[in-house]
């Protein structure tokens, strides 16, 4: 079997096949363990969201925490800041210190947070108790995002990675879903100072079942090689060897073509990551800003606000909204499921636009029937179901983008820093849109914001056309040469069918004057300017 090659004390080099024997592994038992412990983050996010909109009328009681309307409403925000923090904070740590170190953390963060929510004192005066658990919860949940996507993308085999990140990031809808059932039952059969701390102590509840899964996992040997750990990363894809092997049988054959040579990096923060993404990938850092941005800002408009139309605009009452929920929840949990295949055969590039721009199309449409009146509350929630059917499925896809296009040194950073500023610029859309309801009679302000939606949708997936990467099939080593790679054979690049850019990506960045990089077993020395591949 091909293992990682040892340095010697006289040259500072690593050479070594470990993401080639990631990647030729068939899908197993370790893998889906591997998906459902680590995809959990999404269900939770989407399981807190709806909860928090939810129990907010039952917070405003005397009898409950007496809160305002406008400080329920503040919730959201807080939770949101935290998202933010957590995203940054943790996302450079995971980078330095691992992925799994981070999403134990994370998930016990965020475990800490929901669990403190559920026991805030009651009374008015305990508000700023309530939102500063809400931010420690979304701090957990905003570091998940940054830890699990790109952990999740550097252990599963490249073949399998689009249709796995996009069943992952959908079920954030699973979560939605899960949280209406939990608090129409709990508003509706336990009294309301106790039923809202019931909703909140169902996310703490599935964390610590997750952490015990979680525990088994191992450390991302990508992550391990890059960094010099040579016996960690060889004992981490000796395990994931043994447990796929164990049921499925004889491993296939590692691509000896496909090994490294390995210079492991000191640890870089976010000064080098914008310097990486404006001088090396500043196309990439378009197409992602684009994706996740405009995503964003259509799911917090639309999500956030499509109680308020369908009571305000067809006269549901508040307590039958959640049921109209479900549909609308339905149709964004099965587009990642149902075209996620197709995002690793037909491709990245023409699915993500594809989705994009249909979906803004087909918003644009619905915009139309709204402002003439020809939809009732039921049509109006089958044609969002429809519409989120395309843009779950391409709102996925953005944060597949952002977590494999860019360098395994940066990843969780270039995760955080975009799912930061796509989380504030959807803020400002549910805002705006909360503003274009108003008092339900004028549908025409509405109509221009459901314009500005699709035209959003429709740029981000015209940017996808021109800025995409093919990135389906490819390992990451191919799509964004890691930082500590300075060496591979030269076929291998050939081999990829890259473009231009593509070749560019592959080869890397061009050193760095004065960057420093450590040896796994001496002092830090200069990268070599001699290299044919820098």
């Amino acid at each position: 079997m091909a293992t990682t090659s040892e340095t010697t004390t006289s040259s500072p080099y690593i050479r070594s096949l470990i993401p080639a024997r990631i990647d030729r592994l068939p899908w197993s038992k370790f893998h889906t363990q591997l998906v459902v412990a680590l995809g959990v983050a999404w269900i939770l996010d989407g399981l807190e969201i709806t909860i928090a909109s939810s129990v907010g009328p039952d917070l405003t009681l005397h009898n409950t925490l007496n809160m305002s309307a406008g400080a329920v409403s503040d919730i959201a925000w807080w939770y949101l800041i935290g998202e933010v923090i957590g995203a940054l904070f943790f996302g450079q740590l995971s980078d330095k210190l691992g992925r799994r170190n981070l999403f134990m953390i994370t998930l016990g963060v965020y475990l800490v947070g929901s669990g403190l929510t559920a026991v805030t004192p009651n009374g008015g005066h305990w508000f700023i108790f309530l939102y500063a658990t809400r931010i420690i919860a979304g701090m957990g949940i905003g570091g998940e995002y940054a830890a699990i996507n790109s952990a999740i993308d550097e252990m599963i085999p490249a073949r399998f990675r689009g249709r796995v990140d996009l069943a992952v990031n959908g079920t954030y809808w699973a979560g939605a879903i899960l949280g209406t059932i939990i608090t129409l039952w709990a508003l509706n059969h336990i009294t309301p100072e106790w039923g809202w701390r019931v909703a909140y102590l169902a996310g703490p509840i599935l964390a610590l079942v997750i952490i015990y899964v979680r525990r088994s996992l191992p450390e991302s040997p990508r992550w391990q090689i890059m960094h010099g750990r040579q016996r960690e990363a060889e004992a981490s894809i000796k395990q994931i060897e043994d447990h796929v092997a164990a049921t499925t049988g004889k491993l296939p054959p590692v691509d000896e073509s496909k090994e490294l040579e390995i210079r492991p990096t000191e640890n870089i923060g976010y000064l080098h990551l914008l310097r990486v993404i404006f001088q090396h990938y500043p196309t990439r850092g378009v197409l992602v800003a684009a994706l996740m941005i405009t995503q964003s800002f259509l799911y917090n408009a639309i999500f956030f606000t499509y109680g308020l139309v369908l009571e305000f605009f067809f006269h549901v009452s508040a307590t039958s909204t959640a049921y109209y929920f479900f549909a609308f929840a339905a149709g964004n949990l099965l587009g990642p499921l149902t075209l996620g295949r197709l995002f690793d055969t037909v491709g990245r590039r023409k699915m993500i636009s594809g989705t994009y721009i249909l979906a803004g199309i087909l918003l644009a449409i619905t915009a139309e029937l709204f402002r003439q009146g020809a939809l009732n509350a039921t049509t109006q929630t089958l044609c969002w179901a429809v519409i989120f059917f395309f843009a779950s499925a391409g709102a996925s896809a953005g944060y597949l983008t952002a977590s494999e296009v860019f360098p395994l040194e940066v990843r969780a950073k270039a995760i955080a820093v975009f799912f930061a500023i796509a989380q504030l610029f959807g803020a400002f859309g549910s805002h705006w849109y909360g503003h274009l309801i108003g008092n339900g009679t004028d549908r025409n302000s509405l109509f221009v914001g459901y314009l500005v939606g699709a035209g959003a949708m429709i740029i981000g997936g015209i940017v996808a056309i021109f800025f995409g990467v093919d990135a389906e099939g490819k390992a990451l080593e191919d799509i964004a040469k890691p930082l500590s790679v300075i060496g591979k054979p030269a076929t291998a690049i050939f081999r990829s069918g890259a473009d231009r850019e593509g070749i560019d990506d592959i080869a890397g960045p061009a050193p760095i004057p004065g960057q420093r990089y450590a040896e796994h077993d001496g002092p830090a020395t200069t990268r070599p300017d001699d290299d044919p591949l820098a």
